[in-house]
């Protein structure tokens, strides 16, 4: 008799291991919370980015170039555009940022394993780059095939307090990513 017990116990053991798994298995862990571009300016840059006057873009060349072609903070801004001021509370956290990528490396596959994530089309190629804490140097081992910059991409992963600085720009933050998606692909 003590057998049947047993095997009984087993059986309503597996079947409650079975239960267990198939219930986490419909449950994908939640999302990291999604991040605004503004959240990553401490209040003061915010402040000062409200009363900004506006800015033109005559030409790239005439706006944004060096003599070596290369892009660089341009002159004569506002401060707050040349802000490196960042949010310590953001240091570490799980976030998804969307933004717009500029590729900084690549493997040997052609995928992008580095880029900045800006907040908005263009940034960094042809117009003077954001502030420091409105660029994201973005880390990605797994490499994410780009054949168009001007797609919005979702960011997933730590964010870090962290400044880079790279010939096209400087960046105050950095992300190590666990996923990489265009903005409208589903399961993100």
């Amino acid at each position: 008799m003590i057998f049947p017990l047993s095997l009984r116990m087993s059986r309503l053991l597996l079947l409650g291991l079975l239960s267990l798994g198939l219930a986490t298995v419909g449950h994908a862990a939640a999302p990291a919370p999604e991040l605004d571009w503004l959240e990553l300016m401490p209040p003061e840059d915010q402040q000062a980015l409200e009363n900004m006057p506006d800015i033109t873009h005559q030409t790239p060349e005439g706006q944004g170039f060096s003599d070596q072609r290369q892009l660089q903070q341009v002159k004569g801004l506002p401060e707050v555009m040349y802000s490196a001021k960042t949010v310590a509370a953001l240091n570490g956290q799980r976030v998804r940022l969307g933004g717009y990528p500029v590729p900084l490396e690549t493997d040997a596959k052609g995928r992008v394993t580095q880029l900045f994530l800006v907040p908005y089309p263009g940034a960094c190629v042809h117009v003077p780059p954001p502030p420091p804490n409105q660029i994201v140097l973005v880390r990605y081992a797994k490499g994410i095939e780009l054949d168009d910059i001007y797609t919005p991409l979702w960011v997933e992963g730590p964010l870090s307090v962290q400044s880079t600085r790279n010939a096209l720009a400087d960046a105050a933050y950095s992300l190590n990513a666990s996923d990489i998606r265009p903005i409208g692909e589903e399961g993100f």
